[in-house]
């Protein structure tokens, strides 16, 4: 292991989601090595565990207007960062704003010893929309961490980076008790987002496999903006008495483990954890091949099915296919869980580790 090291981890939130499950996972991770570890969260929205000294801006108040609160928030960083002499500070932050990102890494953080985390393959989340000016804020940084190959790829193409590199999202060891449902069920689990999931593209593909007329259920799982026109597309499909939807679990695991098997439908994606962490669990996995994360995950017909996107045919004949052919379905569960080995918290942290030294 590298020496010891003081680390700042940054995050808008450790709140309802697969990115900020993979920042409190890297918490974990860089602590066990033996590291310093801070989090500083700019909201107050908590909710996964986290190790290390914690400094929630999000508590901060003020009588006066929003930006003065803006302001509030930066002194208290900016102060944190002098105070503490960190010797890496690793942003998992989205970066959208120009000009909060001008005095984020001109003034708040010293670029060579910053690290930029880059948790999905839609760039415009993470860098400003000026490809000019994103040149400019993170040319110099130590280093830019994409969670795929794909994404690391991706950002190179587009900014002509040399400092970028990718580290997988770790899996935690997880230990689960199967859901017991009235029928069987497939699962979707994340946020209830539909620009993003494209969780329409699921339950179209849904009607049209042999799955309602078999009696074996749909269950989304999550919560987000899209819930009641979820709902009312349910409806005016009758499959109400098909498709469950469930609020958002801190701890989604016993439904995983309960299901046949689960799917992941989105436009775009970073490095999904629900596709990992299925597949730690022993449970298959049907999910589009969209940019980024399943198809470095899934091995076609060997831990699950890797499909077209944007198909609801393609999808709904995958479906079809796990529960009509047992010797395709049985093969896929028994390679689920030596098939993300790879992306134990220890395999991962090495990665981190070798990064720090």
């Amino acid at each position: 292991m590298s020496r010891a090291k003081k680390i700042c981890i940054v995050v808008t939130s450790l709140g309802k989601g697969g990115a900020e499950r993979s920042s409190s996972l890297l918490t974990h991770m860089l602590s066990d090595l033996g590291h310093d570890i801070h989090l500083v969260s700019i909201m107050d929205d908590i909710d996964y565990e986290f190790k290390g000294q914690l400094l929630n801006l999000g508590t901060l108040q003020s009588t006066g207007p929003k930006l003065f609160l803006k302001y509030k928030k930066f002194k208290a960083f900016k102060s944190y960062l002098k105070r503490h002499q960190f010797d890496y500070v690793i942003d998992n932050r989205t970066r959208p704003s120009v000009l909060r990102e001008l005095v984020v890494s001109r003034w708040l953080y010293n670029p060579d010893h910053t690290i930029y985390c880059v948790r999905s393959y839609h760039l415009n989340t993470y860098f400003v929309s000026s490809k000019m000016l994103a040149k400019y804020l993170y040319k110099d940084a130590y280093k830019i961490v994409g969670v795929s190959k794909e994404i690391a790829a991706n950002i190179e193409q587009e900014f002509e980076f040399k400092n970028v590199t990718s580290i997988y999202n770790p899996i935690e060891s997880i230990e689960a008790v199967a859901h017991k449902n009235e029928r069987p069920y497939i699962l979707f689990y994340g946020r209830i987002v539909d620009d993003v999931k494209n969780i329409s593209l699921l339950i179209e593909a849904y009607q049209q496999s042999e799955l309602p007329e078999q009696q074996i259920d749909l269950i989304i799982l999550g919560s987000g903006e899209d819930v009641q026109v979820l709902k009312r597309k349910v409806n005016v499909l009758n499959l109400s008495d098909n498709i469950q939807f469930v609020p958002f679990q801190v701890y989604p695991y016993d439904y995983v483990k309960g299901a046949k098997f689960t799917v992941l439908t989105s436009h775009y994606e970073g490095f999904p954890r629900s596709i990992i962490e299925s597949l730690a669990l022993g449970i298959p996995v049907i999910s589009v091949d969209c940019k980024s994360g399943p198809k470095e995950i899934i091995q076609h017909e060997s831990n699950g099915l890797l499909v077209k996107n944007y198909n609801a045919k393609a999808l709904a004949q995958a479906m079809n296919r796990f529960m009509n052919n047992q010797e395709l379905y049985s093969i896929c569960k028994t390679n689920a869980k030596s098939s993300v080995e790879r992306f134990s918290m220890s395999a991962i942290a090495r990665h981190w580790d070798a990064l720090l030294k």
